[in-house]
């Protein structure tokens, strides 16, 4: 089986073709420009460094192409990266396709779009269904493709529809605890709170914000959709408003982009299960990389906290 870019160990070689993420222009101390480069494959990515760069060769090493990279390697600050000695596009005679190099949602998308409507099928009140079904269908080609962020949690593809599907089933478990929350409304947020994000996001591969992205966000998107689906399917009554609380609070504080703070127990209950899906996926993603013994790589989005492995974790 073909060595993961997140297999190799520091000091190890590299030679392989690895597809360009993300490449953002710097200049360096010596007044040089430079391209800091994300690269990955569908173990995972690594950043590295492109000096003395080029116009030319600055338009050649942009986002969704795929390279060759010949390199070392090696921890910087804590964190792993590739030392380029070599680098150069991918042609033709490479026979190299674009999937080889996508990490992808551990499960299928026909399982998670099954999972999802018999969520949606099992909601009693037809106003909540009707709402979230419409919105689905709508979105369903994106909603299955697209990744639940840029960076720090599921930006892989199918990654949006698969935090959905582990929240909803989160969702489930707590309402099984807590019976006096409302699973409709709680079901309905977990779908809708996302969703904008097919409008947020420029797609799958190497996700980047759209102008829609950032001059509006996946919230304010949603908000206005979920009236959108309301005024077409002739449904007006609090469950509307509701609905729009639940994706307007669920990032719980203005300060992380809630322009509401939860105000409803299930939209309390919506954000706390969002944050607890997004973390988790960070933490297992960040401990599958370090062996027992080891502490990870510093986490901008825990706090730059570096987690430890215990040693008895086999």
């Amino acid at each position: 089986m073909n060595k993961g870019i997140l297999d190799y160990e520091v000091g190890e070689q590299v030679e392989k073709f690895l597809l360009i993420k993300n490449a953002t222009k710097g200049i360096a101390s010596n007044g040089k420009p430079f391209l800091t480069l994300i690269l990955q494959d569908q173990s995972g990515e690594i950043e590295a460094k492109l000096w003395d760069v080029s116009d030319s060769e600055e338009n050649t090493y942009s986002p969704e192409g795929i390279v060759k990279v010949m390199g070392d390697i090696q921890n910087y600050r804590g964190r792993m990266q590739l030392k380029i000695r070599q680098i150069r596009a991918a042609g033709p005679a490479d026979s190299v396709k674009l999937s080889d190099f996508l990490e992808t949602a551990p499960l299928d998308k026909e399982e998670m779009v099954s999972k999802i409507t018999q969520y949606i099928f099992e909601m009693k009140n037809p106003n909540i269904q009707r709402i979230t079904r419409h919105l689905l269908k709508k979105h369903q080609q994106a909603f299955l493709n697209y990744p639940a962020a840029t960076k720090n949690h599921h930006e892989f593809v199918s990654g949006l529809a698969y935090h959905v599907v582990s929240m909803l089933d989160l969702a489930k478990a707590i309402s099984s605890l807590y019976p006096s929350l409302d699973k409709d409304l709680l079901f309905a947020g977990v779908i809708l709170h996302d969703l904008g994000k097919v409008h947020e996001l420029s797609g799958p591969v190497a996700a980047s914000y759209t102008v829609e992205g950032n001059l509006l966000g996946h919230i304010s998107i949603m908000v206005n959709e979920i009236g959108k689906a309301a005024e077409e399917l002739g449904i007006s009554g609090e469950e509307v408003i509701v609905l729009q609380h639940m994706v307007l609070s669920h990032h719980g504080k203005a300060e992380w982009g809630s322009p509401k703070p939860p105000l409803i127990k299930e939209a309390e209950i919506l954000h706390y299960i969002d944050n607890l899906d997004a973390k988790m996926n960070m933490l297992d993603r960040a401990l599958s990389r370090v062996k027992p013994g080891e502490f990870t790589e510093r986490n901008f989005a825990l706090d730059n906290r570096s987690f430890y492995k215990p040693a008895f974790h086999k």
